[in-house]
């Protein structure tokens, strides 16, 4: 990953040229059937999950449904991501109430991760100003590995081979962060959020420990957990990392900053549905609001507009992206590696 540290300033009227391509091409324009349906669909699956889970009872063969609940999770997580970017709806506060039921649904804070997520997009790959490149586990500059002490130090030399499994870790993690949230005042909806994930731990833990005996309740909870935290990091770690970083001072127009910062996945409708469309992190980046199937629509207009403007537009395979992701944590190790104990 190279670092972008000359400033540098481009024309600005870029994306408001770029933006009426897409008001032209009625991309930007609300799809209430489509999240209609989607939504309906997801709820009815939920439903179903728990109907079998129960009717199975104490049984090996709940893994599979351990399985099952993890890509749940994980799609309507991607919900609660549409409706804190005002995809679904034109008002904040009808997005809002889908937002806060999905997280209550997964047993994340919605307005915590929103907020820190809308910071991401403000300055994304900026290493001051994005909070998804300041983790404890994880090293994205040679600066900050050469900042990191005792363990993490030497986690950072070896981050690579430990990507995928600290990702095993990365549900229990959100679940963490959105308890802690809770202890904030300023939290939006705080009394909401609280009642949610009340009625979340209640319910899921209530529901796994009635049914399953102790053991089997511990392995199906670590099956269903580490699952769902390994298909979060895999849907939203590819967008970025690898990607050159913005330093402090360096100016950008908002079309350059969001572009060059931002890798796409190549793939058809399976990869679109499994990554819920975050797969086109660059349109994304660029216009936040855009309903989930539009995206797909805007890809080729916004790829052509950056090569007629001699912006460098990123798009690779869905495993190629993975080889990016983990050549750059290898490399921003290197150097611990290399200097002597």
């Amino acid at each position: 990953m190279t670092t972008i540290d000359t400033p540098t300033t481009k024309d600005a009227n870029d994306y408001v040229e770029l933006s009426r391509m897409m008001h032209r091409h009625g991309l930007l324009g609300r799809r209430y059937g489509y999240y209609g349906v989607k939504i309906g669909l997801n709820v009815l699956a939920f439903a179903g999950g728990w109907v079998a889970f129960v009717h199975l009872g104490d049984s090996w063969w709940q893994l599979f449904l351990a399985v099952f609940f993890a890509v749940m999770f994980g799609q309507l997580a991607f919900i609660g991501h549409d409706a804190g970017h005002k995809q679904i709806f034109r008002t904040g506060r009808a997005n809002d109430v889908i937002g806060f039921w999905h997280g209550g649904m997964v047993g994340l804070s919605y307005a915590s991760w929103m907020e820190q997520h809308r910071q991401h997009h403000a300055n994304p790959n900026h290493e001051d100003d994005d909070p998804d490149i300041h983790i404890p586990a994880i090293a994205f500059t040679t600066e900050q590995a050469e900042q990191r002490r005792g363990f993490f130090r030497w986690m950072a030399k070896y981050q690579a081979f430990l990507f995928f499994p600290l990702l095993l870790l990365e549900g229990f993690s959100l679940h963490v962060s959105s308890v802690q949230a809770l202890l904030r005042r300023d939290l939006k909806a705080r009394r909401v959020e609280i009642c949610l994930l009340v009625a979340h731990f209640a319910g899921y833990l209530t529901a796994v420990f009635l049914v399953l005996s102790p053991l089997t309740g511990i392995v199906f909870i670590l099956v269903h957990q580490c699952l769902w935290g390994v298909y979060m990091g895999c849907s939203f770690a590819p967008g970025h990392k690898g990607m050159p970083t913005i330093r402090a001072g360096h100016t950008l127009d908002f079309l350059r900053r969001q572009v060059l910062t931002t890798r796409n996945i190549r793939g058809g409708r399976i990869v679109d549905f499994t990554l819920g469309s975050l797969n086109y992190q660059v349109e994304h980046h660029l216009f936040p609001s855009m309903p989930r199937p539009n995206l797909r629509l805007a890809q080729p207009i916004v790829q052509a507009f950056c090569d007629r403007k001699g912006i460098e537009y990123s798009q690779c395979g869905w495993l190629r992206t993975y080889g990016y992701v983990l050549r750059h944590l290898h490399d921003v190790g290197a150097p611990l590696r290399l200097a002597k104990s």
